[in-house]
Order: C-alpha cells, then structure tokens, then sequence
C-alpha cells in the first residue's frame, strides 16, 4: 500500500447530537455539521463536497443528496457526489476526498455525513436496513440485521465455550465513555447487572447488545498542507493512512463466518501505509453496531488474537469506542464513519473533555458496511 504523497490535514469538524431529530430534515442537519467545520477555517473554500449516506432514498424518498447538500449550505457550483456504502458510507466518502486531495486535482474539500432514521416506523425502517445485505439470499427471507448478528454471536460463543456474558464489557465500557460525551443518545452508565437482565432481540443477543439508530450529521474540512498558507489555532491533526476492502455480501458464502476477512485486510493495508504496527495504536474508534462486531473487529485488527476478542475488555488491549461508538452516541447509519473520525480527531486535539485518552498521538477508526461485508480503515496522528 503507497503512502498518501501528500500531506493532507483535518482543520476543522463538526457534529450535530445524535438522536430523534423529528423537526430537522437532511439539510438542516447537515448544515449544521457544516458549519462547524468550516468555522475553524471560514476563508478556505471548498472545491469538492463529498456526502455520505445510506438510508435518505428508502426512508425520507430523496436522491441527489449531494447537490441538495451543496445548494443549501451555499456551495453552488462544486463538484458534489453522495458516496453509499451502507454503514460504511462515512469512510468511503472520506476515502474519495483524499484521493482527490492527494491526486491534486483540489486542493481543500469537504466531507459530510447525515442520516435521518426517525423518518420511518420500525418495520420500514428493520426493510431499509436490510438493504445492506443479499436482497435474492438473506433479505428475502426476513433476516434483518440484529438477526444476523445472533447468528454470528451464537456461533461466536459455541466455537470458543464462552459464557453467555461474554460481550458485556462492550457495551458496559461504551456506555461509560458514552457518558462524557455532549452528543451522545445516551450520556449515562450501564451496569453489568442490567446487562444481564436485558430483554433478547434475538437470542442470544440482548437489547444492550445493537446500538440505537439515530439520527446526525458530522463533517469534516479536508486540505493539503503544502495548500494552505493559513494560520490556524486548532492543533493540526494529519491523516497517515486510509484503506478500504470488501468480503463477500452474502455471509453463508464466507469459510470462515468469525472472522471479518475486509476488516483485517483494510487495517493490514492501513497500518503498512502508515509504517506502523497495533501496538503503535492509542486508541480504536471500531463499529460496534452489534457487540460482536466489536470483539470481532479487534481481532480482525491483530489486536487481539482470534477467539479472544471477548476477553479485551477486561485485559484493557487498548481505549476503543472512547465517546461512546455507536452503543451509546447512537448509530447513524451512512454517517457513523465520519462521527467517528470527528471524535477521532477531537482525541488528538485534546479536545474530548472527560473522554479524554492520555497522551494521544495517533488513532484508528474503522467503520464497517453490513457484517464486515466493506470495512474502511484510517489512521490519523497529531503533529
């Protein structure tokens, strides 16, 4: 994997609360995002506008999101393009900014993520989302999402005798970073007691174990350095490495369903760019859409060995979901990639408040689309 030839730079962020925003469309949330991103840099302006999303035209009927996005935050005239990749639509879209950014053809570009999941009652909304995995082989049958990931869960737990406990700790430390975060669905603790007494969606997964949907925006201002001649006040954050992969979409078509094969592939690829090995790592910003893709994703990361990803949270491997994740900030569909690299970057700039990881220099954020079905991996480092 080539390193990025050029350096190119966070300057700014933003991010709106994530939850049931029933009096906000796309675009006011959206701009919102916006605007905060660009407060930090008000005179770059933006050549290129990039907008991630999954859910906006099955559930709220509107395509052609990018423009709309454009018109509305007053960027008429740029190249605007919306990027889909189910859950993994954030870092896709981040993706395609830097490539455009280190190929030279601009020079600053923005990237905004918005989802609105409280357009739609829960069967629509359980159909809209099952448009993220096989429509001829899984969702024709009603295997929705949550459903799969018992599946996965409960062979998780057979293959390796672990008790029926066993992913507690994800959600409980979500939970508790969750509750330092301004913008989170849920800004409190979770006891392991009440973990244990949760109703089952499916068994054996249990209501503490799937994130909530919410709805968001989070967006993030992008430039090369050797573009930028202005003096900003934010610490400047880097990206060192981005990588993407895919597995097949269909789960009953992998040899081995434990193992998120596009997930170890995009942070192999991640981590040889950046000339860097898990141990260099700070901290973890992983998908936890479902408690198992959690422990899943550090063993896919090398971060963990296979088997043992349950017993991480307990061994403090490494600070992961250090606001909250998806758990307890809420999961915003296409957008949750870009949350994650905002929070990201709020690490970095020691800016997370009582979330906070000490001495943070380098980051990883992964964001996966289906079950691992596409996994984008990338690595950001303060100078």
């Amino acid at each position: 994997m080539k390193p990025l030839p050029h350096d190119i730079m966070i300057l700014g962020v933003g991010m709106t609360p994530v939850g049931e925003h029933w009096d906000r469309s796309l675009r006011d949330l959206a701009l919102e995002a916006i605007l905060e991103a660009r407060r930090c840099a008000p005179t770059l302006e933006p050549e290129a506008l990039y907008v991630a999303n999954m859910l906006a035209g099955s559930l709220s009927g509107q395509a052609h999101l990018a423009a709309l996005i454009a018109d509305f935050a007053a960027l008429q005239g740029v190249e605007a393009v919306t990027v889909e990749g189910a859950g993994a639509s954030g870092g896709l879209a981040f993706r395609q900014a830097l490539l455009a950014l280190a190929s030279g053809q601009i020079d600053i570009a923005l990237v905004v993520g918005v989802e609105k999941c409280s357009e739609r009652v829960t069967a629509e909304l359980e159909a809209a989302l099952a448009t993220s995995s096989d429509a001829d082989y899984e969702a024709v049958h009603g295997l929705t999402n949550a459903a799969q990931a018992a599946l996965i869960m409960q062979r998780y737990l057979m293959e390796y005798d672990a008790p029926p406990d066993a992913l507690a700790g994800f959600p409980v430390t979500a939970h508790a970073n969750g509750a330092h975060n301004p913008f989170a669905m849920f800004q409190r603790a979770l006891a392991p007691e009440r973990y244990a007494k949760a109703g089952m969606i499916s068994a054996p997964l249990n209501m503490y174990d799937a994130a909530p949907l919410g709805d968001g925006a989070a967006a993030l201002l992008l430039a090369r350095s050797d573009a930028v001649a202005e003096e900003f006040t934010m610490p400047r954050v880097r990206v060192r490495a981005s990588a993407a992969a895919t597995d097949t979409l269909a789960l009953h078509d992998r040899k081995e369903p434990l193992v998120f094969h596009a997930a170890t592939r995009a942070t192999t690829f991640a981590l040889q760019q950046a000339e860097l090995t898990p141990a260099d790592i700070d901290f973890f910003e992983l998908h936890d859409r479902f408690s198992i893709y959690a422990a899943l994703s550090l063993e896919a990361g090398g971060f963990t060995p296979h088997g043992a990803g349950w017993k991480s949270t307990a061994d403090g491997v490494l600070p992961f979901c250090t606001m909250g994740g998806s758990k307890a900030r809420g999961d915003t569909g296409g957008a949750t990639g870009l949350y994650q690299l905002v929070e990201a970057t709020l690490q970095l700039q020691g800016l997370a408040g009582g979330a906070q990881v000490k001495d943070a220099k380098i980051g990883m954020t992964q964001c996966l689309g289906g079950a691992a079905t596409t996994a984008v991996t990338h690595i950001l480092e303060r100078i």
